[in-house]
């Protein structure tokens, strides 16, 4: 699926083009802030609506917690693991009914799915009642993790992206792209332009978990890592405008 890490378009060539994007809780706080920002749930909606119109996308959506609490920091605080995780995919239903009424105030269908059982709030993650909502062209919000502790939302975001059929998981991050060390420590990191899965996980970049890169690698689902914070690259990446990192079965 991708045939040139160097093409300015990164190449989904499908029917129906169907895709995952993975964005963080963070992104939807203000800077410096915890919670939900108004203005930053709304710049994620209007560029998700931006990619939509006058296309054939179908796209699901998988959104962290961070911006509540992350359950691995939590119980370094006294907190039962288990129990912390738990918090953290609540913190996912939060942001997933958000992030859908902000789609929805724009005219967008958008439809929360949770891995853990919030009856009465949001439906239950069924594959098949996804499969539909996208097929109808509404957004579907992937929310609760995979509904397990111990598990990312990276790991269920790529769990999703196969399960739904995706081209590609597309994962909004804070900086350009995966890099060779933290570019906010290491001034001298190298940005990758193109990784394969197994270099990603010899090299052990923190990208993403190992899980999530093996599943990846597993169902050959190519992976895109770029700056969801500049202005106007969610509507770029969703209509597949070369950006960041490409990860796949090749770097060529």
């Amino acid at each position: 699926m991708i045939k040139d890490a160097k093409d300015t378009k990164l190449r989904i060539i499908v029917e129906k083009r169907r895709l995952l994007l993975k964005i963080s809780g963070e992104a939807l706080a203000a800077p410096g802030k915890g919670g939900i920002g108004p203005a930053e749930i709304d710049r994620v909606a209007r560029q998700v609506k931006a990619a939509l119109q006058g296309g054939d996308l179908k796209l699901g959506m998988v959104v962290g917690g961070g911006n509540f609490l992350r359950g691995r920091e939590l119980s370094t605080s006294g907190v039962n693991r288990v129990t912390a995780d738990y918090m953290g995919m609540l913190a996912t239903v939060l942001n997933g009914l958000a992030l859908q009424s902000a789609l929805e105030s724009l005219g967008v269908e958008a439809r929360v799915q949770s891995a853990i059982p919030v009856e009465g709030v949001v439906e239950p993650y069924v594959r098949g009642r996804a499969l539909r909502h996208l097929a109808k062209g509404r957004v579907v919000i992937f929310v609760g993790g995979t509904g397990n502790p111990f598990f990312s939302t990276d790991s269920a975001a790529a769990l999703r992206a196969v399960e739904i059929g995706a081209q590609c998981l597309l994962k909004g991050t804070g900086v350009h792209g995966v890099y060779s060390d933290d570019p906010r420590k290491n001034a001298g990191a190298q940005l990758y332009e193109a990784l394969t899965y197994d270099e990603v996980l010899q090299k052990r970049l923190g990208v993403m978990d190992f899980t999530a890169i093996s599943l990846c690698r597993e169902n050959q689902l190519p992976i895109v890592v770029f700056n969801m914070t500049e202005p106007g690259n969610i509507e770029k990446a969703l209509k597949g405008e070369r950006l960041g990192t490409v990860i796949g079965s090749s770097n060529k």
